[in-house]
């Protein structure tokens, strides 16, 4: 998944995404442990760099909404 199709999700559509990665990695992680090899070994490598592609675009708009709001305070006084 590119950064910039996920940056073109909308936010619950973005955490539902999120929700159903993790859920999957889990999946496969259950695997591995069992000691069955999954069909696809590099799937589980994707499904991380989604995850991290996805958590960063999250803290990325948190880090502008803090600073909007510091912004807007500091302006009022």
């Amino acid at each position: 998944m590119k950064f910039t199709d996920i940056k073109k999700m909308p936010k619950d559509e973005l955490n539902k995404k999120l929700e159903d990665l993790k859920t999957e990695l889990m999946k496969l992680n259950a695997q591995i442990a069992v000691g069955t090899t999954p069909k696809n070994t590099k799937q589980v490598r994707d499904i991380k760099r989604s995850l991290a592609k996805i958590e960063t675009l999250r803290q990325q708009t948190f880090e502008k909404q803090v600073k909007a709001l510091k912004e807007k305070k500091y302006k009022s006084l």
